[in-house]
């Protein structure tokens, strides 16, 4: 057993939400991770896709999320499993919180990006 301790060392802010690190292997996980994003009301997240399948449990808020030609408004209480390589977008139409859970070896493209991106919070 191995518990974690939250710390500020494991936040992540970028320019669409903030992403609080729970679960990674640099914490004690072997396999997985798992993080909080917080979302403010108006931000959306880049088109991307990403290479392991994805579960998104919305606990505050609602977010709309938009995969292959679909868009499904997934309010508090509400669980969304992304497949992998799944293009995607994440839009908050208003201020929205979840907990997401995937292995922590997956990687994000984007595109128009040469190189795939590694997602801090889960390492």
């Amino acid at each position: 057993m191995h518990v974690i301790t939250a710390s500020p060392d494991h936040v992540t802010t970028t320019p669409n939400a903030v992403m609080t690190g729970l679960a990674a292997p640099g914490r004690g996980s072997a396999e997985l991770s798992a993080w909080h994003v917080a979302m403010a009301a108006g931000a959306s997240g880049p088109e991307h896709s990403v290479d392991r399948e994805q579960v998104w449990t919305v606990t505050a808020g609602a977010l709309d999320v938009t995969s292959a030609g679909r868009t499904e408004r997934v309010a508090a209480g509400g669980t969304l499993v992304l497949p992998p390589h799944a293009l995607r977008r994440v839009h908050a139409p208003e201020a929205a919180e979840a907990y997401v859970a995937m292995r922590s070896d997956g990687l994000v493209t984007v595109p128009g990006e040469a190189e795939p991106r590694v997602l801090p919070w889960t390492r």
